[in-house]
């Protein structure tokens, strides 16, 4: 039950998140980004689902495409009479090559046949990842201007339909907001190869994988730096961290 990723689950996840982030940061540059993720999550689960069944018009070809070529060989070799006397050491070696690259040719024919269904499934399932990885580059983009050194007792000019950070306590959940979207974003990356074997495809998901952790370790580094501001505050009030 608990052995694969519930695709239903991770579009829900995404969905709370979204609203708890348009709730805290209303019209936000990162509510916006959210609302996106909730989109590309709803659009893995149907690619997710597509990429794991499989597509009989593409074997239905293939098969034809293999059945040709077999038929070719034989009619060839059915029809072409062979006469292997060699005169010299010169013509074998040609009649030899000549061989050799139909042998290479025909694999290839074959290898083309039999291949195709993954590999149009692999060009959808990378262009879909290369869409995570620059959702997490724009998350990284808005985690990137929230610093300590936002922290001041000057306006920032910010109007009312935009909310933004602007203590320690908020700039945390900010940052942690952050670091849920990246995480979604690794769960929605793994959704394709669930039930997806190729080592391409793969490959891409665990660069994802490795990006969205390395984002994840600047976020919390950052983060522990607010917990060392704020807890003097919390400290003297002798109350928690409001979340």
């Amino acid at each position: 039950m608990y052995r694969n990723l519930n695709a239903d689950l991770i579009v829900q996840t995404c969905r709370q998140t979204q609203e708890s982030i348009a709730e805290r940061f209303v019209n936000s540059g990162l509510s916006k980004i959210a609302a996106e993720i909730l989109t590309v999550s709803e659009q893995a689960a149907g690619l997710a689902a597509w990429l794991a069944k499989p597509h009989l018009p593409l074997r239905a070809l293939a098969s034809i495409g293999i059945v040709s070529i077999l038929l070719i060989i034989v009619s060839v070799a059915l029809h072409v009479k062979v006469q292997m006397t060699v005169s010299s050491l010169g013509e074998f070696l040609q009649g030899l090559d000549a061989a050799i690259n139909e042998v290479v040719f025909i694999g290839v024919a074959a290898f083309f046949f039999v291949t195709l269904e993954t590999r149009l499934k692999r060009r959808r399932a990378l262009k879909a990842i290369h869409e995570l990885r620059a959702l997490a580059h724009i998350i990284d983009m808005h985690q990137l201007t929230k610093d300590p050194e936002r922290i001041s007792g000057t306006p920032t000019g910010d109007t009312d339909t935009i909310k933004r950070p602007q203590n320690p306590a908020e700039l945390i959940r900010y940052l942690d907001n952050c670091s849920d979207l990246l995480a979604l974003i690794s769960k929605i990356a793994a959704l394709y190869v669930q039930n997806f074997d190729d080592p391409v495809t793969l490959a891409a998901v665990n660069e994802i994988e490795n990006l969205t952790n390395g984002l994840s370790r600047k976020i919390w580094q950052k983060i522990m730096i607010f917990d060392r501001i704020l807890a003097p505050s919390v400290n003297s009030s002798g109350v928690n961290r409001a979340e």
